[in-house]
This record gives structure tokens, C-alpha cells and sequence, in this order.
């Protein structure tokens, strides 16, 4: 909250009044306590998502190094079935050797610590109604629906599904005068792990004939970016109904009577 830039005197006196002149009009900026009991498990699974950033520069890393040496190209599932003693066989090179061998321990640790961390956040979210219900969603499978399930928290602190939409940065943040485009908004404002778990969703939700007639639609009339970003929209705004509703995911609801 920005104090008024008019006042010419600041004490705890024009702050209170401040404030209450602000409450009185119903424009004070209010922000959500998320329940304290499943705080920790939505902590637990953001640190899931950083430890996941760390194994993927570290296979990067790997693969990288085995290209500069050898010239050839390693595949990503080849890589994860590399043992700690194969891994330095790649190489003659005794410095060479070190790097990959404690690189596929440090991957291998971090496999193993993200897998605990996924069974324990899948325990709790489970039994949160709303879990079951998000992954029949397209694209949202195991990790989204937690992810999902765990920010959002109490879903009945948004009022419609624009706002929920608008929470997981999935509009537009612009600023419009006379039906013209003056300027940008705070395109920040919102949940980054929301955003990402429905920017992810609408890429794996392609699979799905609907979406992906959609999406097509979508991308010819703007660009591949715009119309996954429209497609994160639309299956945020399905997820505030199946949650703030518990209706169940119906596609015609979504993309309306799909004509031959």
C-alpha cells in the first residue's frame, strides 16, 4: 500500500486516518493467510521445483561436457540410466572422470530427495477435495494438480473465475484510455507458481483433440506464445469452477459445440 503523496504532515494520527478513510471507501488492499497447516506442505513443494531446476543444470551440464569431448550427442533418457562407474568411462581424461561421476551422484540424490518430497505432498493433497477434481482437467496430471492444489489454498477468496484467472497472471495487464492502449500494468502481480503450473498444463493439454483445435485456432489468428497463454486462461478459469463449484470438467462447457 502507497501512502497518499498530497499530505504535507505524516504521524500515526494522519496514518490511522489515512487507512480508515480507506477502509471506508472498501479499496484497502487486503492479502490472504494461507492455513498454517498446510503451509509447509506448500512450501515443500516449492523447494520440489528448485531442486528440480538444480537436476536439469546439472544434466545440461553433463551433456554439454560429453558433446565438447566427444563431439556426439547424448539423449536425456540415456543419461538417466547412467550408473556412477559407466559415467567415467566416457572419459580418459582423469579430470573428465571426477566431474561425471559426481555429477550422476548428485543426480541421482537429487532423483531421490525430489521423489520423497512428491510422495509427501501427494499424501496431503490428496485428501483436499479439490485435488481429484483438477486432474481431469487436460494437462493437469500427479505434479500440477498438487502444485495447483496447494496455492490456491481456500479458492473461495476469489470472487469469479477472471479473478482467480488474473491471480495465475494468465491476462493481460494493460493500461486502456479511450479504448487505446496507454501503457503496461504490473504484469507480476500474481502467483509465478500458478503461472507456471498452467503455462505447463496448456502444453501438455495439446495432446487433447479439443485443445488442440483450439489452440490452432488461436495460434492463426496471433502467435504460438499469445494462444498458449489464451489456453492457460481458459483451463484456470475450468479450474476455479471444478474447485469454487465442484462441477466436473465438461469440454463443450469449455470450448463450446465444436462444429464439423
Amino acid at each position: 500500500m502507497e501512502q497518499y503523496n498530497g499530505i504535507k504532515h505524516a504521524d500515526d494520527t494522519n496514518d490511522a486516518f489515512f487507512i480508515a478513510e480507506l477502509l471506508r471507501l472498501n479499496i484497502l488492499p487486503t492479502g490472504h493467510i494461507y492455513n498454517a497447516h498446510l503451509r509447509p506442505m506448500r512450501d515443500l513443494l516449492r523447494r520440489r521445483l528448485m531442486l528440480v531446476h538444480h537436476r536439469t543444470a546439472l544434466m545440461l551440464s553433463f551433456k554439454s561436457l560429453y558433446s565438447r569431448t566427444t563431439g556426439l550427442a547424448m539423449s536425456l533418457g540415456f543419461l538417466k540410466e547412467l550408473e556412477v562407474k559407466e559415467a567415467q568411462e566416457l572419459y580418459q581424461h582423469p579430470a573428465n572422470q571426477l566431474i561425471a561421476g559426481l555429477q550422476i551422484k548428485h543426480i541421482d540424490q537429487l532423483t531421490e530427495s525430489i521423489q520423497k518430497i512428491e510422495k509427501a505432498v501427494l499424501d496431503s493433497a490428496r485428501a483436499l477435495p479439490s485435488y481429484a477434481k483438477l486432474t481431469t482437467l487436460p494437462g493437469v496430471g500427479k505434479i500440477l494438480g498438487m502444485t495447483i492444489t496447494m496455492e490456491v489454498g481456500e479458492i473461495q477468496r476469489f470472487a469469479g473465475p477472471g479473478e482467480f484467472a488474473s491471480y495465475c497472471r494468465t491476462v493481460e495487464a494493460k493500461r486502456i484510455s479511450n479504448k487505446k492502449k496507454k501503457g503496461e500494468n504490473n504484469s507480476k502481480c500474481g502467483n509465478k507458481y500458478l503461472a507456471w503450473a498452467f503455462v505447463e498444463a496448456a502444453n501438455f493439454a495439446r495432446r487433447s483433440p479439443e485443445c488442440l483445435a483450439w489452440f490452432n485456432r488461436k495460434a492463426a489468428k496471433t502467435n504460438n506464445i499469445l494462444a498458449i497463454k489464451a489456453l492457460a486462461c481458459k483451463l484456470a478459469k475450468a479450474a476455479w469452477y471444478l474447485m469454487a463449484e465442484e462441477t466436473d470438467y465438461d469440454s463443450k462447457r469449455m470450448f463450446g459445440q465444436q462444429t464439423k
